[in-house]
């Protein structure tokens, strides 16, 4: 079991290694772990942590066949007792950070843009809707479901990628660029592009294998001798405004929190024009805590139902494949968020696929058409607070890659990816 205070001290490898073999890891050497992660193919004992009235953690081997397997770590929340926050910033941080003494655990967030090119990244990395500070911060190009917070209380629900705006005080209608549907042809719409119209490329590396990034040129909105593109930039505490307007289209999708994509000029808008999303489907954006969109149900990943989530994830990991997973679901009063561990560079220890996420569900009394997958991959990971201390489940595999030929590989499996969003789950008062 994978229980330590952070954070992740792996500066030099010699102590790396010592962490590492005192969690039960035999790791001989941290630069070989890029190619074969079997050291961490480690079964956990059957453990159950109350972490505070209403919330506790219980952890699982679960047998797969054929010698694989799969740890089990499910965390479970009374919601009469815990408040839900959903956390997300533009400016990476770790999992562990977010678990102060005022917080029981945190979980790994939603689908965000992920690309080994530091230079050319997104102006918003979190894929489609985000509300934060309770301020809509990324309208969704396309149709998705999402985790609502109002209250601390969360709802998860399909969120059509449609609703209004204002746009120099005047109301508009959006649309998803991604979606099929538009809004009411009584009112032209606006289309909003972003990040998630990316697409996630690949290239040959000699020491990691594989490199993942952004084809510059062609990430772009499409071209339109009559349609105008406003690029929409800003914070919670500056609000949004226009920041860039181009006819014709060819805007960077990387350039703003979000684009909108008019069909003609709109009358009254320059740079700096403010800008509002006040209605997502039916929601009063203002009655809002926090939000972001999530990944599909299991059971549509089971069933391959995941268009909307296409190139923007790179190699998808909703095919027939086993990666580590993270899950959430609200089911009779409690918050269940669930993680399936792996490591991708084992023989038995890779995660589950699609179908197997199904069945595992139903056997934990979960309905798949009501969980949703948060993430899917090295990201799946829990911090939590138990009896004073800090420790963490999952991902313990993850690896820093080198950005130059002379810098090694460096350890980070406590501390975890660098992350975009999170769920903090806090005691109410």
């Amino acid at each position: 079991m994978t229980t330590s205070t952070v954070p992740d001290r792996s500066d030099e490898e010699p102590e790396a290694i010592q962490v590492l073999r005192a969690h039960g890891y035999g790791v001989p050497d941290v630069q070989a772990l890029a190619r074969d992660q079997r050291p961490f193919a480690v079964r956990v004992s059957n453990r159950d942590l109350p972490l505070a009235p209403g919330a506790h953690l219980r952890s699982r081997c679960v047998d797969l066949g054929a010698g694989s397997f799969t740890n089990v770590h499910t965390l479970t929340l009374d919601l009469d007792a815990v408040r839900v926050q959903v956390h997300s910033r533009t400016d990476p941080f770790h999992l562990p950070d977010l678990v102060s003494d005022s917080a029981l655990a945190a979980v790994s967030g939603s689908f965000a843009f992920i690309s080994d090119d530091a230079v050319y990244q997104p102006a918003e990395p979190c894929l489609d809707f985000c509300c934060r500070d309770g301020i809509v911060i990324s309208a969704p190009t396309a149709t998705k479901p999402a985790l609502l917070v109002r209250d601390g209380q969360p709802v998860i629900e399909p969120l059509p990628a449609q609703g209004t705006l204002a746009l120099g005080g005047r109301p508009y209608r959006w649309a998803g660029s991604k979606d099929p549907g538009t809004p009411p042809e009584s009112v032209a719409p606006l289309l909003v592009f972003g990040a998630a119209n990316c697409q996630i490329r690949y290239r040959d590396h000699p020491r990691t294998g594989f490199r993942r990034h952004v084809d510059r040129p062609s990430n772009v909105t499409p071209l339109s001798a009559l349609a105008v593109d406003y690029v929409v930039n800003g914070s919670p505490k500056r609000g949004l405004r226009v920041s860039q307007i181009r006819p014709g289209g060819g805007s960077d999708l990387f350039s703003g929190r979000f684009i909108l994509r008019a069909d003609r000029s709109v009358a009254g808008v320059a740079l700096g024009t403010p800008v509002k999303i006040t209605e997502i489907a039916g929601h009063e954006a203002g009655a809002l805590d926090s939000g972001i969109s999530l990944g599909p149900s299991v059971a549509d990943a089971a069933d391959g139902l995941t268009a909307a989530y296409g190139a923007c994830l790179g190699k998808s990991p909703f095919h027939g494949t086993r990666h580590a997973r993270t899950l959430i679901a609200v089911r009779g009063g409690q918050l269940v968020l669930q993680i399936f561990d792996g490591a991708p560079g084992t023989d038995t220890f890779r995660g589950v696929t699609p179908r197997e996420t199904a069945e595992l569900c139903v056997a934990d009394g979960l309905d798949p058409r009501h969980v949703y997958h948060l993430d899917g991959g090295a990201s799946s990971k829990i911090a939590y607070r138990h009896a004073g201390r800090l420790g963490v489940v999952g991902s313990m595999h993850y690896l820093r890659w080198p950005t130059a030929p002379s810098e090694p590989f460096r350890w980070q499996g406590l501390a975890g990816r660098a992350l975009h969003s999170a769920i903090i789950l806090k005691p109410r008062p």
